[in-house]
């Protein structure tokens, strides 16, 4: 299972996104992704109580603890590995969650256009 070359959307080294939630394909804290990846784990997004609404209405529960595979459940502020195609539909509803553009994987740019990744990327901060 070779990982995809770990550069994000802007050309730069790929950031974590987080390891509490520890996320990913590879659960490695990384949007990594691989041939094995279909659904393209690649955007990093910050979850809010919208956006995970509406992942439960669409059939992907990911705000329920799930201790039989190791999951907590996510909560608002939680930042986790995104299908890139579930992302796209949400940003088409209106509910999309706000998007670390330096954690996420080039990949994305495959489904989802780089304009709208923008849309909804979170303010950089400089001192960090």
């Amino acid at each position: 299972m070779d990982q995809d070359e770990s550069i994000n959307v802007l050309g730069g080294a790929l950031a974590l996104c987080s390891t509490a939630p520890v996320t990913g394909f590879f659960r490695d804290g990384h949007c990594n992704t691989c041939a094995q990846d279909q659904g393209s784990h690649t955007v990093c997004a910050v979850m809010t109580d919208e956006f995970l609404a509406y992942s439960k209405y669409v059939g992907n529960d990911l705000s329920t603890p799930r201790p039989e595979f190791g999951f907590s459940g996510l909560k608002a502020g939680d930042s986790w590995c995104l299908c890139a195609g579930r992302f796209l539909q949400a940003a088409d509803e209106g509910c999309a969650p706000m998007v670390n553009l330096a954690a996420t994987h080039k990949r994305a740019l495959e489904i989802v256009p780089l304009k709208v990744l923008e849309e909804f990327g979170l303010p950089a901060h400089p001192s960090l």
